[in-house]
């Protein structure tokens, strides 16, 4: 079985912006990293559009360290899908758009065999929080208060329990927080 795993970046102040990341080769080689155990991403439709903007041409970008060209390389390579109703088409390399029903087709991908499966985006993020299909949290915090966006955690009713795996911290004051759902305390 595989797991589902939340890894976004964030404000300070709580708001999910991946183009308010520090964009460091420490934290490209952190993704990085995350994706030599993954074999399918996941992407809601703003962020696959932000993503599919950049990754598929790093290379033609001058300014492009070593470590942005090694996670372009991963990334480009895996499989993707895309959830979203109004996308006409996915262009990018091995990507599926799904229109209807993804969390039945979460549910299908995580009881196959195989690598992680990382999501992106943040409406669908919600969406399977609300299902409790997210196996592990990374929330890779940013030393940056944004003061405007939208929340990693709006919009949720229902409690979710978590503990803490691990943290670790960058040079550049990025923290990652990996927190697994706590079934135990959720059941109190």
């Amino acid at each position: 079985m595989r797991n589902l795993f939340l890894a976004i970046n964030v404000s300070l102040d709580g708001f999910a912006d991946h183009t308010v990341a520090i964009a460091d080769d420490e934290l490209h080689e952190f993704y990085s990293g995350l994706l030599d155990n993954t074999d399918i991403a996941l992407f809601g439709r703003v962020t696959y559009q932000l993503m599919e903007s950049y990754w598929p041409h790093a290379h033609r970008d001058s300014e492009a360290t070593k470590s942005i060209l090694d996670f372009a390389d991963k990334f480009n390579a895996i499989p993707k899908i895309v959830f979203s109703r109004t996308l006409q088409k996915a262009g990018w390399n091995n990507t599926r758009l799904v229109r209807d029903n993804m969390v039945e087709e979460v549910t299908k991908l995580k009881q196959q065999p195989g690598k992680n499966i990382l999501i992106g985006g943040l409406s669908i993020c919600q969406e399977f929080m609300r299902h409790g299909l997210i196996d592990e949290y990374r929330i890779v915090v940013h030393p940056v208060i944004v003061g405007k966006g939208k929340r990693l955690f709006d919009g949720l009713n229902d409690r979710i329990a978590l503990k803490l795996v691990d943290t670790k911290t960058f040079h550049s004051g990025v923290v990652v927080l990996h927190y697994q759902p706590d079934r135990q305390e959720e059941e109190k």
